[in-house]
């Protein structure tokens, strides 16, 4: 029987990531928890990567790879990769925000990724982020805020005034959200310069761009600065989202179903962040293992990746050609001029990213032999344009692992396949991208969901157990399954 705990656990997960910089606290909490070393990219690694260790490191805190080294590792060797990305369809609070119509305080946000913009209308929104802050000793800090109450709504028009039989809005002057009256302005106490200080040292309070309380609303700056932790003027910068505040749930008459917002693409990222921990959970786990067992979790996939902490960026094949020449912990005869490349012919990247389930209310959307379910597994998701990296020597590795790995745990692990209608659009995500930088064997696939980046989006409560011991298969047996696939 599949267990709801793995669900019950994501959605703790979810809760506590509004934003990407939330996603990879979370996800480096639970590595650090099981034993995960923290590193940074700037240091050296010949001598803090040894074989058996667990090491995790970020970049711009919102892109994270952590990575498990056999025991048995040689220069050269393969990696066991899987990415997923940690951001979703949000909106993000404007670099200049403060608005006021009517009467009303508003906040001016800025669309992010495709999302299904009609769905955060009526919805009880808090914002979350990351603050710049200057610190007592004049450095400058980042911290995670996160506004967990309703202080933002965008609400729709009645129909009594606007009668469309498909609703519709301008992105630009309707998708504002409302945060208070002005009329509440009047009981604020005005401040003897915008920024609360006063003119007695004008140069010493010289700022090339405007102070915060005039970019963005007084009270908006004073929340955030509460729960930063800090005053106001200390404020330097802030990337705030908006997320909503109902939490997620299993739903469903049997809780067969998650409802939850950025399922798109947190349940990836926590699946293979946990499958990461439980396949070296067990001491000896990689003392016979010969590859490096690797997750990557990427900001910026809804926006095209093409960013620094993107799938598209040199984070990945960095980290790689560092790690195809760490030491073993025996003499290797490798030719360290050769060893990334004889790194990427070996290794193997599973993308995961969500899959559409099939609607029942949209059913002539989907290919008639291809209508994945939710509970059933995860979606292989295919294209003959390419849009999926997915090829047949992947599909057949990841069926050996599934069927191996459920022969060692005594459960099934059922997959699906999904290919577009040929008269249909067909969207992509980081796998391509990935497989034609690194020159690795790849598959695209992901857990089926409905409303996909929609403000709440509905995935299945058993596919998640279904992901982590897939991945965790993955991890365990990769490297002694692709060695039967021959594949020039």
């Amino acid at each position: 029987m599949v267990s709801k705990q793995p669900a019950r656990d994501f959605l703790d997960f979810v809760n506590a990531s509004p934003t990407p910089f939330h996603a990879v606290k979370s996800a480096k909490d639970l590595l650090a928890q099981a034993g995960f070393q923290e590193i940074k990219e700037k240091d050296s690694w010949a001598k803090t990567c040894q074989p058996g260790g667990k090491y995790y490191l970020t970049r711009n805190t919102t892109t994270l790879v952590a990575f498990a080294i056999g025991q048995q590792w040689k220069p050269g060797n393969s990696i066991s990769m899987i990415g997923a990305h940690t951001d979703s369809p949000v909106l993000r609070v404007k670099p200049v925000s403060n608005k006021r119509g009517e009467g009303f305080v508003q906040v001016g946000v800025e669309c992010y990724g495709g999302g299904i913009w009609h769905t955060w209308f009526d919805r009880d929104l808090g914002v979350a982020g990351r603050v710049m802050t200057r610190a007592k000793d004049g450095s400058i800090v980042q911290k995670l805020v996160k506004v967990d109450r309703p202080i933002l709504r965008i609400p729709t028009l009645a129909i009594h005034l606007d009668r469309q039989e498909n609703f519709s809005f301008n992105k630009e002057t309707q998708l504002f959200p409302i945060a208070g009256l002005v009329a509440a302005e009047l009981n604020r106490t005005p401040d003897s310069t915008p920024n609360g200080k006063s003119n007695e040292n004008e140069d010493d309070d010289y700022t090339p761009l405007k102070s915060m309380t005039e970019r963005h609303h007084p009270y908006f700056v004073d929340l955030i600065a509460e729960e930063a932790g800090v005053k106001a003027e200390d404020i330097l910068d802030f990337e705030m989202i908006l997320f909503d505040t109902q939490k997620s749930c299993l739903g469903g008459l049997l809780e067969e179903f998650i409802f939850s917002p950025r399922l798109d693409n947190l349940n990836s990222t926590y699946c293979a962040t946990v499958s990461l921990i439980d396949s070296v959970t067990d001491s000896s786990a990689l003392a016979d293992e010969s590859a490096i067992r690797l997750i990557a979790l990427f900001d910026h996939e809804e926006i095209g990746s093409r960013t620094a902490q993107g799938a598209d960026s040199n984070i990945l094949p960095s980290i790689i050609r560092r790690l195809s020449v760490l030491p073993s912990s025996s003499s290797s005869d490798v030719d360290l001029a050769t060893a990334y490349e004889q790194t990427l012919s070996t290794s193997f990247l599973v993308s995961a990213d969500m899959a559409h389930s099939v609607n029942p209310n949209y059913a002539a959307k989907y290919e008639a032999d291809h209508k994945p379910e939710m509970n059933k597994g995860p979606v292989i998701k295919i294209n003959a344009n390419a849009r999926y990296a997915t090829n047949s020597p992947g599909i057949v590795l990841l069926q050996e692992i599934a069927r191996k790995h459920a022969q060692k745990i005594g459960e099934h692990i059922p997959l699906q396949l999904f290919v577009v209608r040929n008269d249909s659009s067909c969207g992509s995500t980081i796998g391509p991208m990935l497989s034609a930088a690194l020159g690795a064997r790849t598959l695209d696939l992901g857990n089926p969901q409905l409303s996909m980046h929609s403000c709440r989006e509905t995935g299945g409560t058993y596919d998640v157990a279904h992901a982590i011991r897939l991945f965790t298969g993955f991890f365990e047996h990769y490297s002694e399954l692709s060695k039967n696939i021959l594949v020039d």
